[in-house]
């Protein structure tokens, strides 16, 4: 009943009755108990129609509150949302990323903040969801997180959960985007989609039936690993960064660049502006780069056979550029071919992505206090 009316919103008694096949008595009972906790509450009542109006209900709103951090090699972002997915505010700082150390002060730092303009007490923080590269397996810590320095070391985990002093639930951050594009991006209306992030790394967050496949050990979408680039493949660099990520992620976006003679640049955000201004060296490094994404669509359609392919991250979101010379590639060596598109969130994608499992976290562990209160074993 409460997943029926978090998504479908202000619904009447016997809306619930007939679409979740309890009856009516039933319903009254469970709408009771939620109204006691504070979960639901009325919304009015129906209009139109023939016949005596119905009481509505709907969410409440300040139930909960979550947070959504995205941590990234150069920011960390936190949003703040309510229980119906508003978000209510949203803060950046630059990441302090010269140790795990600081960067958990960052993380504290700028969800606190979040929080302070949304004008909610972090008491009453429910949930704080954090993404940021990484597998977050069995092993208690990030591993393959090669991007943010120390964190991969025995003990993070715990203390983010320190500093945030609230239920703390984690993920990697492509996981993430593909959860943001399900809630609120393109992935909305397709079950079985892929979100390919090519930007610092290389990786894919995976969605099939509507749910995240996330593998035996959190591992799948890793296809920075996949040795599918010229790079030698037992290059010991390769196996630390992986073959894919080692020729298209941002480095790798310089290194071709500075190959094909592009010289002033100093990021792949200037490789791609050169690109867009005419430079013919800049835009031979793209089409460099766009073969080697199209290889890395090739090896995951025919395994995955997603209906979309959504490409994301700082280098992936330059559609522009890069999607006619994937497709052209596609073309050439594969008999697949897969829609492809740019996020629809652009670089909220991870952040929407955080809300989003913060939600799920934070009605689960509210309704757990409900049934709690009443003696029912959850």
């Amino acid at each position: 009943m409460l997943d029926r009316i978090r998504d479908g919103g202000p619904v009447s008694r016997a809306q619930i009755a007939r679409e979740t096949g309890l009856s009516k008595p039933t319903v009254s009972q469970a709408l009771t108990t939620l109204e006691r906790s504070r979960l639901v509450r009325q919304a009015g009542r129906s209009s139109g129609g023939k016949g005596p109006t119905a009481l509505l209900y709907e969410l409440n709103p300040a139930a909960g509150w979550v947070v959504g951090i995205d941590v990234g090699r150069e920011y960390v972002r936190a949003a703040v949302a309510d229980l119906t997915g508003r978000i209510v505010a949203q803060r950046r700082q630059a990441a302090r990323a010269r140790s795990a150390r600081s960067l958990i002060t960052s993380i504290g730092s700028v969800a606190r903040s979040a929080a302070d303009a949304a004008g909610v007490r972090w008491r009453r923080i429910t949930v704080a969801a954090v993404g940021s590269p990484g597998v977050f397996g069995s092993a208690g810590h990030p591993l393959l997180a090669h991007n943010l320095p120390g964190w991969t070391r025995e003990g993070v985990l715990d203390e983010i959960r320190t500093e945030l002093a609230t239920g703390v639930v984690f993920e990697n951050d492509v996981n993430l985007a593909a959860l943001g594009e399900r809630w609120r991006g393109i992935g909305r209306t397709v079950d079985d989609f892929v979100f390919f992030h090519v930007g610092t790394g290389v990786g894919l967050g995976i969605v099939v039936g509507g749910e995240l496949f996330k593998g035996a050990n959190g591992a799948a979408g890793e296809v920075a690993y996949l040795p599918l680039a010229a790079a030698d493949p037992h290059d010991r660099a390769n196996r630390r960064r992986g073959a894919l990520e080692t020729a298209i992620g941002a480095d790798g976006v310089l290194a071709t660049a500075r190959r094909a003679g592009l010289r002033g640049v100093d990021s792949a955000a200037d490789v791609f502006r050169a690109a867009r201004e005419g430079d013919a060296k800049a835009s031979k490094a793209v089409e460099t780069v766009a073969a080697g994404i199209a290889l890395g669509i090739a090896a995951i359609v025919p395994v995955l056979d997603p209906a979309l392919v959504i490409l994301g991250g700082g280098i992936g979101r330059n559609a522009d550029l890069l999607r006619e010379p994937i497709e052209r590639e596609l073309r050439a060596f594969s008999p697949f071919r897969p829609r492809i598109e740019a996020s629809a969130l652009g670089e909220e994608a991870e952040l929407m992505g955080a809300v989003s499992l913060a939600l799920d976290a934070a009605q689960e562990r509210l309704f757990s206090r409900v049934d709690a209160g009443r003696g029912v074993a959850v």
